[in-house]
């Protein structure tokens, strides 16, 4: 019964089809949507635009949590509909329109979309679209399996468009916490001060009159891109096993460490796993999305607590814990990602931000964005977020890319998303290097020996030593600093050719 989830009963008669609530977004608008990581995304009205424009052409421009699912990004581009893009996406033909200049993308660390809002730096925001499982008997908007920017959006929105998304569980309502920071120059502390802290309400309090339309749905969430972890991913997990321990042995660490954060995607997703394989008990997340790792250490038992901003999981691991979440609901919650990103909770917790990277440099510059340091990949998410704030700041990545045409570990990298000041440790397959307290030149031969392929290795070594006989703090060949790039765009591999006999 729809009465069940739509428990204020005049908003009843707001109900009406995608085609419908669509025809409210106009030309020029600004649309806030829901959607953090392919979980939680509007799933119907979105089409329904893309449909309309196809016969009446319009723009918008659309601010997300971060990427969508449901190929939303893709039908939205192929219909022109988007103008501008922020803060995150991950689709490769709104990829392509970006880097042709047809579509402005704004790349924001995740926390901070909000922030620009609520000051009036960006918005203000004319539609928010959001999913939800339900609205209570206030009017409140219940989350589905994000939050992301969706509470904002919809508190700050003129007008709201809510999709009832029947195919989610009533069973998430509990699950969220949604806490807004208040304006700032007076905003008092952010009260979590753990990861199982709970300071908000389990639902968005908007005044139900601003719910223009509500559009009833029934679709699961796009699953998970994330692959299976493989021998690199497997070696690089254990080298990051190994530096805890010693950690721990040192005296910095205990067992349960500290809160854990991973960002998205394969390498990442393998590495969390694989501390399951540890001696570490106890764990906690304080991360942005819970990904298929998070509920694999619940069932090792390894893990006490996760806290994130999105749910997003494999088909097998969604049925596994959507067909009986009772078992996790008491150990998770979710949040608003300005919460789950912010600065001070993070640097607060001491969490331990595990990030991916594109491309590193002999001195611990990190690449998450750009290929040849012009062409957008995804965005720099909360990879930032992170990075500056945690306790110790780590970068992952496999030394190899393109079946080994390209290195990993570059002499420079040519666009700079987190500088050298920001990470702690760099991880690939071959080994680990902890740059804690060393100068550049120190951070530089211990990147180079234990982090580059031995395919790259000796060159590398080469450049390091010519660029310090050359000085300075931070030795580089600038004429040469991006060599590798340059013969990687020309050839199709970093590799030196091999002379004719």
């Amino acid at each position: 019964m729809i009465e069940h989830r739509i428990r204020r009963p005049e908003l009843l008669d707001r109900i009406m089809s995608p085609a419908a609530a669509a025809s409210l977004i106009k030309d020029g608008m600004i649309v806030g949507m829901s959607g953090f990581t392919r979980a939680g995304d509007a799933k119907a009205v979105p089409l329904a635009m893309a449909d309309r424009a196809k016969v009446a052409p319009f723009q918008i421009t659309l601010i997300t949590g971060a990427s969508l699912g449901h190929d939303i990004d893709r039908v939205l581009t192929e219909a022109k509909v988007l103008a501008r893009r922020m803060p995150f996406q991950s689709d490769a033909v709104l990829r392509a329109a970006i880097n042709r200049g047809e579509v402005m993308f704004i790349d924001q660390h995740l926390s901070e979309t909000v922030e620009h809002l609520r000051s009036n730096q960006l918005g203000p925001i004319d539609y928010a679209i959001v999913e939800a499982a339900a609205i209570n008997e206030m009017g409140g908007i219940v989350p589905t399996t994000s939050i992301g920017n969706s509470a904002s959006f919809a508190i700050l929105a003129k007008k709201i468009i809510v999709e009832i998304n029947l195919g989610q569980s009533a069973g998430l309502e509990g699950l969220h916490d949604i806490y807004i920071p208040g304006r700032r120059p007076t905003r008092v502390p952010i009260p979590v001060v753990a990861c199982d802290s709970r300071v908000g309400f389990n639902y968005v309090p908007i005044d139900p009159d601003r719910i223009a339309a509500i559009v009833v749905t029934n679709e699961k969430d796009s699953a998970s891109a994330v692959e299976p972890e493989d021998d690199k991913t497997r070696m690089i997990a254990a080298h990051l096993v190994s530096f805890f321990k010693k950690e721990v042995a040192a005296g910095r660490l205990d067992l349960t460490l500290q809160p854990l954060q991973a960002g998205i995607g394969t390498v990442a997703n393998s590495v969390l796993k694989g501390l399951a394989a540890g001696p570490f008990h106890h764990l906690r997340m304080y991360s942005e999305v819970l990904q298929d790792s998070t509920f694999d250490l619940f069932d090792e038992g390894k893990l006490s607590f996760a806290s994130g901003s999105s749910i997003t999981l494999s088909s097998a691991c969604a049925e596994r814990v959507f067909g009986n979440f009772e078992r996790y609901k008491d150990r998770l919650v979710l949040r608003p990602q300005e919460i789950s990103n912010h600065p001070e909770v993070i640097r607060r917790l001491g969490v331990i931000g595990i990030n991916t990277a594109l491309e590193v440099d002999i001195y611990g510059n990190v690449n998450s964005t750009h290929v040849n340091g012009t062409h957008m990949m995804n965005g720099i998410g909360g990879s930032g977020d992170f990075a500056r704030n945690a306790y110790v700041s780590i970068f992952v990545t496999k030394s190899l890319a393109k079946d080994g045409r390209l290195s990993a570990i570059v002499p420079m990298v040519p666009h700079v998303d987190h500088t050298e000041h920001d990470v702690d440790i760099i991880v690939t397959e071959q080994g680990l290097a902890d740059l804690r307290e060393l100068a550049p030149r120190e951070r530089a031969s211990r990147i180079i020996e234990n982090c580059c392929h031995p395919d790259f290795r000796a060159e590398l070594e080469d450049y390091f030593v010519r660029a310090c006989a050359r000085g300075g703090h931070t030795p580089h060949l600038l004429e040469e600093a991006l060599s590798w790039h340059e013969r990687g765009r020309q050839t199709g591999t970093m590799r030196h050719p091999v002379p004719a006999i």
